[in-house]
């Protein structure tokens, strides 16, 4: 995503399983490789860490 991806709108870089297809690759976008994930972000599932970054997209997108 050249421009930057969007709140709201699913990365074009995860596969199926939702997991990073650029992960360990040098194209990887810097606000990916900063992204560290921790218990607060991750939860105990899938639902939680969607949820957690959904609020982060919004909280942090442009207005």
């Amino acid at each position: 995503m050249p421009n930057g991806k969007p709140a709201g709108v699913r990365c074009v870089q995860l596969s199926e399983d939702n997991r990073c297809q650029l992960f360990g690759r040098p194209e990887r976008p810097p606000v990916c490789v900063r992204l560290q994930p921790n218990e607060e972000m991750c939860g105990r599932d899938s639902a939680h860490a969607f949820t957690y970054l959904i609020q982060l997209e919004q909280t942090t997108r442009p207005r």
